[in-house]
This record gives structure tokens, sequence and C-alpha cells, in this order.
């Protein structure tokens, strides 16, 4: 699967990475990102303020809000990573 390549690539080179996708922490990434359904929920918004007709470039750029944090400490340990335990206590999931 071309992913599971991706990360095993990231790995050899020892790259650290923040994905998008839970699925890339599975195969081997190392941290996660802003939460998926509240980035959908505002491209949504968008959409349907331009099928409204409203000008894309006047509508205003937004970051997403709320994160997720989901550490593999399989893939730290891989990339020499000592995550520490202050860290470990904020996230919303680790995986081992």
């Amino acid at each position: 699967m071309p992913r599971d390549r991706i990360m095993k690539f990231a790995q050899q080179q020892l790259l650290p990475g923040v994905y998008a996708y839970r699925e890339l922490v599975e195969a081997g990434g190392y941290v996660l990102r802003a939460k998926l359904p509240e980035m959908h929920a505002s491209a949504a918004r968008f959409v349907d303020k331009i099928l409204k007709g409203a000008n894309p470039a006047d509508l205003p750029i937004e970051t997403p809000i709320k994160f997720e944090l989901v550490i593999s400490l399989k893939a730290a340990k891989a990339l020499g990573i000592d995550v520490p335990p202050s860290l470990l206590a904020l996230a919303d999931e680790v995986i081992e």
C-alpha cells in the first residue's frame, strides 16, 4: 500500500511528521493533526457560501480550532525520540 511505503521511507530517513489522517499514524507516523470533522464542516460552510454566490476571494481564512494529539510510541522509538511524560499526559491517545 502506498501509505506503508511512505511511512517506511520517512522512518528510514528519520523524518518525524504531523499527519492529517489517523491511518498514517497507525502505519508508522509520529503524531496526528487537527480534527478532521471540524475541518470538513468548515469546508462545507465555504462551499455553501460560494454556491450561494459569495466570491471566494472575499471569504476569510479560517484556521482549525480543535486539535487531536495522537502519539505513536512505536514511531517515536524508531525515530530515536524520547517523548516526555508531560506530552504523553496531554495526548488524546497514545498508540503503543
